[in-house]
């Protein structure tokens, strides 16, 4: 009898061991370990991914540089922008197709399966996220790499040039290709590109054309980069009528004034906030896009706004006039459609907690400084007395240092939003 109380007494905590194991692979602090056992399972898929995106882009690249010198100077640009345009639907495209290749490896994946939720196509996917995706895209800079890749790819194809041109007075066209487009030319492109993204963003609204989403942010897309030149032109013809207007004068006025009037203002917007954005903003919108790939179920504007003030207001609504709800849904289809699930993105990265979001911060940070680090140490390693030399050996160092990085970031995102979906999920 003592034998068996005793085998007793030791199963207990064994019987335990699954559930603590279950509950610290679901704990905030396992976030980097989740991270890295995503990375180990789907290594080859998304090395694939990021490599064939890669050679579609550099080939994009390389194609619209070759383009932007030649004969019919302004059609050849025309040409070269709508390069540039799929260069970022490219890198949209690969981000899109990366993060969906993870979807098997979360625990909300297979969470979903049980309940017999229909799995959906990387097309469906892409078209759900791209018009939302591009404006983050756009709005946080990510595009500026795009466009010193594409100014680099240009000048090291003929590095003289430039400098033999500007010896004679001639304007060699290096590096000027996606803004020496002529005004009017970029003002009859534009048109263009709004017809395509007022037609595909309505049928995207509507629900309507299975590409009627990436259709629409390409017309995007296209549209802000051939209005690139003519917004210059127009900016550059009325700068001076701006920068005397009273309420203009009046705000450089006010900011001058606060940075001699509060201490450490100039200091804190020039040194601090910088790293601020860096720190926190950028990865939360790589969190966002993320989720925005994974959250299907984040469309929803009722979803959004559920347990919060708006949802009294949209109740009052509702209880309105049937033509006041026609007028208000009119005017808020294309907020509600783009928005909506950024919104609710963001508000599911809330509930799951500090914790969660402070080391996602913490680690996507502590991956990007080491990934500089190991691009110098990749050209301390590769380093050669033969000039030029550094023109080849810096390309596949840069890849490979771009690989690391990209790969571990989005397993980084897919297991914050496995994290934060997981207990989203237990609280319900």
């Amino acid at each position: 009898m003592r034998q068996v109380s005793g085998t007793s007494a030791l199963a207990a905590p064994r019987q335990d061991a699954a559930p603590r194991r279950a509950s610290w692979s679901q704990s905030p602090y396992a976030l980097p370990l989740h991270a890295l056992r995503i990375a180990a399972r789907c290594a080859l898929p998304l090395i694939l991914c990021f490599s064939l995106g890669r050679v579609v882009r550099w080939g994009l690249l390389l194609l619209a540089a070759t383009l932007s010198h030649g004969s019919w100077y302004q059609a050849r640009l025309v040409v070269v922008v709508f390069l540039f345009t799929l260069v970022v639907m490219t890198s949209l495209a690969t981000t899109v197709l990366m993060l969906y290749v993870i979807r098997d490896a979360l625990m909300e994946t297979r969470a979903r399966r049980e309940t017999d939720e229909a799995k959906e196509s990387v097309l469906g996917a892409l078209n759900r996220t791209a018009l939302v995706f591009s404006g983050i895209y756009m709005t946080w800079g990510f595009v500026q790499q795009d466009v010193r890749d594409f100014m680099d790819l240009d000048l090291f194809r003929q590095p003289d040039k430039i400098w033999v041109d500007a010896g004679q007075g001639i304007d060699s066209g290096v590096m000027g290709g996606l803004i020496n487009l002529d005004a009017r030319v970029s003002l009859v492109t534009m048109f263009v590109a709004y017809l395509v993204k007022t037609f595909f963003g309505r049928r995207h609204e509507a629900g309507s054309g299975r590409f009627s989403g990436i259709m629409a942010t390409f017309g995007e897309l296209a549209f802000g980069f051939y209005g690139l030149n003519a917004v210059a032109a127009v900016v550059g013809a009325r700068s001076d009528w701006i920068g005397s207007r009273a309420a203009v004068a009046g705000w450089h006025d006010l900011t001058a004034r606060a940075g001699e009037a509060i201490p450490g203002w100039n200091a804190f917007w020039s040194d601090v906030w910088p790293y601020v954005i860096d720190a926190l903003a950028v990865p939360l919108a790589w969190l966002t896009v993320g989720i925005l790939v994974y959250g299907a179920y984040a469309d929803d504007t009722r979803t959004t706004i559920r347990g919060t003030r708006l949802e009294r207001a949209a109740d009052q609504i509702e209880r309105s006039h049937a033509l006041t709800r026609r007028a208000l849904t009119k005017l808020s289809a294309g907020w509600t459609d783009r928005w909506v699930p950024l919104l609710n993105s963001l508000r599911l990265t809330v509930r799951g907690g500090a914790p969660l979001f402070g080391l996602f911060a913490l680690c996507y940070v502590g991956l990007h400084v080491g990934g500089d680090y190991l691009g110098r140490a990749g050209r301390y390693l590769t380093a050669s007395d033969k000039p030029y030399l550094w023109f080849v050996t810096d390309v596949p160092v840069d890849f490979v240092a771009d690989l690391v990085v990209t790969v571990i970031t989005m397993c980084l995102v897919a297991a914050t939003f496995d994290l934060a979906a997981t207990k989203a999920r237990r609280g319900r």
